[in-house]
């Protein structure tokens, strides 16, 4: 049996997310499995590096799935690319080992979040970056990016309630770039909580506004509570750029 590995883009916003839903076919996972199932003849089930929630966008997810059938790679990509909605791309497609698992062979990966700074909304950017109309100080965000760097207790930046699994993650990147109005933010982690990515922007827009202190970040990771730590951002200014493996 072929185990194919596909690289996904995909604009989220009209989607409830990747993960397959019982009560709607209208997520990124259940569109593909619907095409796949009819290119290969087979009921067919992908494997993506994680999900990704509600109106978030992917430049690179990356999914797995098995067939028997003998199609080459070439009219695979052609035949999802044509039937797919145009906004859920396969960017590659290639033969991967009997054993490679999208999810759990996964190393680290890698996100973007976009912030439009002005008083003034975008047009074109408001449904791929958060409005947030107060004045930011760049330098304290960016002493707080360096704080929240480097090997952490990351649970009380998560909305698990509880897990029985680490919530110990490596933070190798966190930064900001400006152009304009538009702040870039990215987040690099040997892996992510749930909205991990979300709450530490709400954080550091708080700080940056002067609602909250540096010396919260260390309270978050003492206390491990959610409470303290920022609001969770809206989902549409996140990007998944890439998985590492």
């Amino acid at each position: 049996m072929r185990n194919i590995k596909l690289t996904i883009e995909y604009d989220g916003k009209r989607y409830l997310g990747w993960q397959r839903l019982g009560d709607s076919d209208n997520t990124i996972q259940g569109k593909i499995e619907s095409v796949l199932t009819k290119m290969v003849g087979e009921e067919t089930e992908i494997i993506g590096s994680g999900r990704t929630d509600a109106g978030t966008h992917a430049r690179g997810q990356v999914a797995n799935f098995k067939t028997n059938a003998t199609m080459d790679l070439t009219k695979m990509s052609d035949f999802l690319n044509r039937y797919l909605p145009q906004d859920i791309v396969i960017k590659s497609i290639g033969e991967a080992s009997e054993r490679f698992h999208a999810r759990y062979h996964a190393t680290g990966k890698k996100y973007s979040y976009y912030v439009w700074n002005d008083v003034i909304p975008s047009a074109f950017e408001r449904n791929y970056s958060f409005h947030y109309p107060k004045e930011l100080d760049l330098d304290r965000m960016n002493e707080a990016c360096q704080m929240l760097k480097g090997t952490h207790d990351f649970l009380g930046f998560s909305s698990l309630k509880k897990t029985k699994k680490s919530s110990i993650r490596k933070m190798t990147e966190l930064s900001i770039q400006k152009e304009g109005s538009q702040l870039h933010f990215t987040f690099v982690a040997d892996g992510f909580l749930y909205n991990m990515v979300r709450i530490l922007m709400g954080t550091l827009l708080e700080i940056g506004a002067g609602t909250m202190e540096l010396t919260d970040i260390e309270e978050i990771f003492t206390t491990k509570s959610r409470m303290n730590a920022g609001e969770t951002v809206p989902s549409h200014g996140l990007f998944l750029d890439e998985v590492y493996y």
